[in-house]
């Protein structure tokens, strides 16, 4: 059966290769949100052609949802010809903004080299089609199975997820009554299986001063020397201090084992001007200045203290700054999450790996969070893994691709994982 799953991949390398073009080719830019509906509308009928019952699933009330860029879902089911477990392959259908520097075509899914081109070929376009190639070969070689498959299609996870899986997961779609085993397409390389993630906390640091002529700012206060101060403290005692935090958990880039802050953006004073605006700015002391940071922590970090260095760093210039007058607000908050090795999801997908590549797996963790902290968080779901084609270093890059090769080996491993923890029997005589 392994023999034969394989082969039949193997000849739906062109409809592998078209799907993904067809993904590419709807230009699902996030934000704002454009054509969720028109790319799963696309997938539900696909999947109703290999007998998978649909659902379209709006995240009403979920943020950036509107009736301008409604947040659209579609999770499609096939279930099997007798009780079991349910296998769930979920993949995120937006893409980032495109940038500047790219020699191909942004959405037009080109075909060089063996390699598609496109915004989100990579990230992750590239592995929805894998997954549902690895799904219709199953079903086309193993028509009869125990359990179910579920294939979703889930909005927003470049902006957190809320409007996908953080609301399906709330709505019990990943409920462990219902699913399983979850498979996440992120490109995390053929070869490599994902355990999980760092942490995240985002916060925006607001510094106040007062307003005043810019001729006189003596009679004002300057809202962005104060901000100034605060990222001078954090040169000082904060950045030195998170470099020397290292974790066990197996995180890539190397660069990642530490902790580590973004400074996301910055802006005092008066607002930026539209484009092609050509008067000048007028000449105020800025009584306001805002800061985003990113602060990626560890497993073995607690939340609390992770806040508390933020607090020190404010507390700090505001015994050296007599008029320094600051507020903190918490943007979002993601605990660390780690599957173990010896969850059943875990060990199928690597022998799966050992199966086709004829090596085992690397065990790896990702610098930045993805839907797996709400499957984990809201679903209670920790059999959970992000496993998929392509090179994680090409998400949001100029040129961005996936390889032909790399999606058809990592559809087979799919395909292998579905037979092992949905054929028990057939595993059995194999």
């Amino acid at each position: 059966m392994p023999d034969k799953l394989i082969a039949e991949i193997e000849n739906r390398r062109d409809a592998l290769i078209a799907l993904t073009q067809d993904l590419v080719r709807i230009p699902t830019l996030n934000p704002p949100g454009d054509n969720y509906l028109e790319i799963c509308e696309y997938l539900a009928n696909r999947l109703k052609k290999s007998g998978f019952q649909i659902e379209m699933v709006r995240a009403h009330g979920a943020p950036g949802d509107s009736d301008t860029y409604p947040r659209w879902n579609v999770v499609a089911r096939r279930e099997g010809n007798s009780l079991g477990e349910c296998v769930h392959f979920n993949s995120h259908i937006d893409v980032v903004e495109v940038g500047r520097g790219w020699t191909t075509d942004p959405f037009g899914g080109a075909l060089i080299d063996g390699k598609i081109y496109g915004r989100g070929t990579c990230d992750m376009k590239g592995g929805l089609a894998a997954s549902i190639i690895a799904a219709e070969a199953f079903l086309a070689v193993t028509p009869t199975f125990s359990g179910a498959i579920e294939i979703s299609g889930t909005a927003d996870e470049e902006s957190g997820g809320f409007g996908g899986v953080a609301y399906l997961a709330e709505k019990g779609f990943f409920s462990p009554s219902r699913v399983q085993h979850v498979i996440i397409p992120e490109p995390l390389n053929k070869d490599q299986i994902c355990l999980g993630h760092r942490g995240v906390w985002w916060a925006e640091i607001e510094t106040h001063g007062e307003i005043a002529h810019g001729s006189m700012p003596f009679l004002g206060d300057c809202a962005v020397r104060h901000m100034g101060a605060v990222m001078h403290e954090m040169e000082r005692s904060l950045f030195p201090a998170l470099a020397q935090k290292r974790t066990e958990m197996p995180v890539v880039p190397e660069g990642a084992r530490q902790s580590t802050m973004n400074i996301n953006s910055i802006h005092g004073g008066e607002p930026v001007q539209p484009e092609g605006y050509t008067g000048l700015p007028s000449p105020c002391v800025p009584d306001s200045c805002k800061m985003v940071i990113d602060r990626r922590f560890l497993i073995e970090e607690n939340i609390d203290d992770v806040q508390q260095e933020i607090h020190q760093v404010l507390q700090t210039v505001q015994s050296q700054r007599p008029d320094f007058r600051y507020d903190i607000r918490e943007i979002q908050r993601v605990l660390p999450t780690m599957t173990d090795k010896s969850a059943p999801v875990v060990q199928t997908v690597a022998q799966a790996i050992g199966q086709v590549l004829g090596r085992d797996p690397r065990y790896v963790v990702s610098p930045g969070t993805y839907d797996q902290k709400h499957i984990d968080r809201i679903g209670r779901l920790s059999n959970c893994i992000a496993y998929g084609p392509g090179i994680l270093d090409l998400a949001h890059k100029p040129d961005e691709y996936v390889a032909v090769d790399d999606m058809i080996d990592s559809a087979k491993v799919m395909a292998l994982a579905l037979h092992q923890l949905l054929c028990p029997t057939a595993q059995t005589l194999d």
